[in-house]
């Protein structure tokens, strides 16, 4: 009898260790990250969703203890870098430097999108909201948004504004202006907003909406003019400039963010170790700072924070793009 019961507490010690043993891997995997950790960007290196990853890559580095490295992954208007992760391991060797306009328009407009941002992605942290504002080439005879309005009705579809892409919150900024005030123009897509403000300046077209970040050193050089910028309220780094709504274009209100995700079934212990990192790096005086010059708001919380703001736009955008698709 002693025999039996020494046998059976020795089974259920095994028993117990097996259980724990099995609950390690999970464990593990949160706490130990690749050597190297891809961020991926849905658009050209120098356009303004390149340079906040750039800016915030190396922070991320060293609150994550291991390398990371931007990686240019254009085209689709960020669905080509989506579709990179959303397929990757879920060890966070791969992570989505998402803009808003992936996650939120593509799917409204593009028919043949290769993933679903809500089910192929993890949420992981909310990182930076941000503004557009309007600028044109220099030699545009306008001066402010009445005078462009006037200037477009005058020869309807032959003004051109130029975007990241066909559904980027840029191309959605000029289609809107079109609704709201009746005015013909005609779209012109780029792989990205660094080529598309490019040809602002050089004047192959004549205006498109931006980030401040991008193209407010141009503004203060005089190589473009700002007529007005997005947002309700004026913009910190461009406290001269009107908004659309000062300009005569009532309720006109459009902004964007930048989110970190990752692959689906991302181990949550994971997701919680990455957020806080990406929180870490936020909240650095410099790094804030360096956001907040470049026309960014630093916007942390929660992954369910950057979950619900995604669901939340997804339905906003599906009235604001209907009629557009991409090809």
């Amino acid at each position: 009898m002693q025999s039996i019961n020494f046998t059976r507490r020795h089974a259920m010690a095994a028993l117990a260790a097996s259980a724990f043993g099995a609950a390690l891997p999970s464990r593990a995997l949160a706490q130990q990250l690749p050597p190297l950790i891809k961020l991926v960007v849905g658009y050209s290196a120098g356009g303004p969703v390149d340079g906040a990853a750039r800016l915030l890559a190396p922070a991320l580095a060293q609150e994550l203890g291991t390398q990371v490295i931007v990686d240019n992954r254009p085209g689709a208007s960020g669905s080509v870098g989506g579709d990179a992760v959303a397929k990757g391991a879920s060890d966070g060797a791969l992570l989505f430097f998402g803009a808003s306009p992936t996650i939120t328009i593509n799917p409204n407009i593009q028919r043949k999108m290769p993933f679903d941002p809500m089910k192929d992605l993890t949420p992981i942290a909310p990182l930076v909201d941000y503004t557009n504002v309007l600028v044109v080439n220099k030699d545009l005879p306008v001066q402010n948004v009445a005078e462009l309005l006037a200037y477009a009705k005058a020869q309807p579809g032959k003004l051109f504004y130029g975007s990241a892409g066909i559904g980027a919150s840029n191309h959605l900024s000029g289609a809107l202006l079109e609704k709201m005030t009746g005015v013909q123009l005609t779209h012109v897509p780029y792989k990205g907003s660094a080529p598309a403000l490019a040809d602002v300046m050089g004047g192959t077209v004549p205006m498109m909406f931006d980030i401040i970040a991008t193209s407010r050193p141009f503004i203060q050089s005089g190589k473009l003019r700002a007529l007005a910028v997005t947002s309700r309220q004026r913009n910190r780094m461009l406290p001269d400039v009107p908004t659309m709504i000062e300009s005569g274009v009532a309720g006109y209100d459009v902004g964007g963010w930048f989110g970190l995700y990752g692959p689906a079934r991302m181990d949550p212990a994971l997701v919680a170790r990455i957020n806080a990192a990406a929180h870490k790096a936020l909240a650095r005086e410099d790094i804030a700072n360096r956001l907040r010059e470049q026309g960014y708001e630093v916007w942390t919380g929660g992954a369910d924070l950057l979950a619900a703001k995604g669901q939340a736009d997804r339905k906003l955008w599906a009235t604001a793009s209907k009629g557009i698709e991409a090809e």
